[in-house]
């Protein structure tokens, strides 16, 4: 990940902000919708589920400047998603329906280039938590 990649997420995150519960909501939808049997890994209340993952997206983006803090904990959530048997194929799903959420909060001002870096940093942050490994940017 290069400075513009992450600076593409980072500004574009900040404008799907503004419609963070919708947007959160909709990810779920998506991924539901996309795969339905991955709704057994969601057991609680999904307005609460969406807000989380909100957050936690929120954190990972504004961490993309610390990859040194932001390793460990995407090496702890593989591990907790490991014993939730989550699959490779589940990580390339929701990358898929992230991609999805974001064309639709951001309409046009997903760029191709924006959307690239998107991309770009699920697969290297989804690697991580998938090897346990870090991965040197």
């Amino acid at each position: 990940m290069d400075r513009n990649t992450i600076l593409a997420v980072q500004s574009s995150w900040l404008a799907v902000l503004d419609k963070a519960p919708a947007a959160g909501e909709l990810f779920y939808a998506n991924l539901f919708e996309t795969d339905p049997s991955l709704r057994y890994l969601f057991r609680g209340n999904l307005y609460e589920q969406a807000q989380k993952l909100i957050e936690m997206i929120t954190e990972t983006v504004r961490l993309l400047d610390d990859m040194e803090k932001l390793m460990p904990a995407l090496q702890l959530l593989g591990q907790r998603h490991n014993d939730y048997h989550v699959s490779d194929g589940d990580y390339d799903t929701v990358g898929d329906v992230l991609i999805e959420t974001l064309e639709h909060a951001l309409g046009d001002a997903l760029t191709p280039t924006t959307r690239q870096a998107w991309i770009v940093v699920y697969d290297t942050l989804a690697k991580v938590m998938i090897t346990g490994a870090p991965v040197h940017i």
